[in-house]
């Protein structure tokens, strides 16, 4: 077998165990929480027999082991449950199954972050490699100066600058991002644009640094010395000789933003009332509607474990090096 497949074999494995392993973490957190998730979702108005009896038909009253193995084997099928949501103590079921949730949210969150990747991405590796190029020039330094303010300050705290100087004092954008399947794509990536613009800032600043960081640290290599003593110009020797050899640390740190922007959305969704899988969870948390809970952390999970996975893919065919560690 060649070693490249065998090492995508041995990291596909490895992200496996250690999937089932944080849907432990996740079923014995939500498990510990205190209070009586019947009586919490029933309500102070249900009786004991009826708390019991709900208890029992989503059985609540078996041993957690038995739960978290019967939960993770219908998870391992796609079917994450019925969400508590939509019951009543008066024995009202309107509850929906936690696909038909999460499923359309998970869209609406997916094409944030894919509208969001589309800009950032490009825009972070143009600005981390021209920042390279003209190290420590005034542009370098205004580049620099700029991204390590959008990374010391919080991403909630962004969006609300961005909502006050462009949705309230200047009413281009809508401070709401509230869209629904009826929407045409333009009127969708018109209300997204300031959650969208959130996120780009505070992803490119990351991406950036780690772009220019690499490329830097390359430079002093002796076969970056050798290209210039060959008389290769300074940008051929950033691009053709530099670049190559760093995209595995560059598509590391993409991989990381990118699993940031699926995964931790959840506040810019919460501040912009984006319907995204980030703001079902939160309204899920305050409900204890606990399907839902361990269905959006879970794919939280999943998301952020392939993103690295690929992105140490991407590097084990860009520097086969990695194949042999020392």
């Amino acid at each position: 077998m060649h070693p490249v497949i065998s090492t995508i074999l041995k990291r596909l494995g490895l992200g496996l165990v250690t999937l089932i392993m944080v849907s432990a973490i996740i079923f014995s957190a939500v498990s510990f929480l205190p209070g009586d998730f019947g009586q919490a979702v029933l309500g102070q108005a249900a009786t004991e027999d009826t708390v019991a009896a709900f208890r029992r038909e989503l059985g609540l009253d078996e041993p957690a082991v038995v739960r978290y193995f019967s939960w993770l084997k219908s998870a391992a099928k796609g079917d994450f449950g019925t969400s508590f949501s939509g019951r009543s103590a008066s024995g009202r079921d309107r509850s929906r199954e936690v696909v038909e949730l999460v499923g359309p949210r998970l869209k609406n969150t997916l094409f944030l972050a894919g509208v969001t990747a589309l800009i950032a991405v490009p825009l972070a590796l143009i600005l981390g490699l021209t920042a390279a190029l003209y190290r420590n020039s005034l542009y370098d330094r205004s580049i620099n100066a700029m991204t390590l303010t959008t990374i010391a300050t919080p991403e909630f705290f962004v969006a609300y600058i961005l909502i006050l100087f462009l949705a309230s004092l200047n009413p281009i954008f809508p401070s709401l991002a509230n869209i629904d399947p009826s929407m045409s794509l333009s009127e969708r990536l018109f209300r997204i644009t300031l959650p969208a613009l959130t996120l780009t800032l505070v992803i490119v600043a990351h991406m950036m640094r780690m772009t220019r960081a690499a490329i830097i640290n390359l430079l002093a290599s002796p076969y970056i010395e050798m290209a210039q003593l060959k008389g290769a110009s300074r940008a051929e020797v950033i691009l053709k000789h530099a670049l190559p050899n760093a995209w595995a640390p560059i598509a590391t740190v993409i991989a990381f933003n990118l699993a940031f922007l699926v995964v931790g959305v959840v506040v810019v969704e919460v501040v912009f009332v984006y319907p995204g899988i980030g703001q079902l969870m939160v309204d899920a948390v305050t409900t204890r509607d606990i399907p839902v809970v361990q269905a959006c952390a879970l794919i939280f999970a999943a998301t952020y474990i392939l993103l690295n996975l690929i992105a140490d893919i991407i590097g084990i065919v860009s520097n086969p090096r990695l194949l042999h560690p020392r």
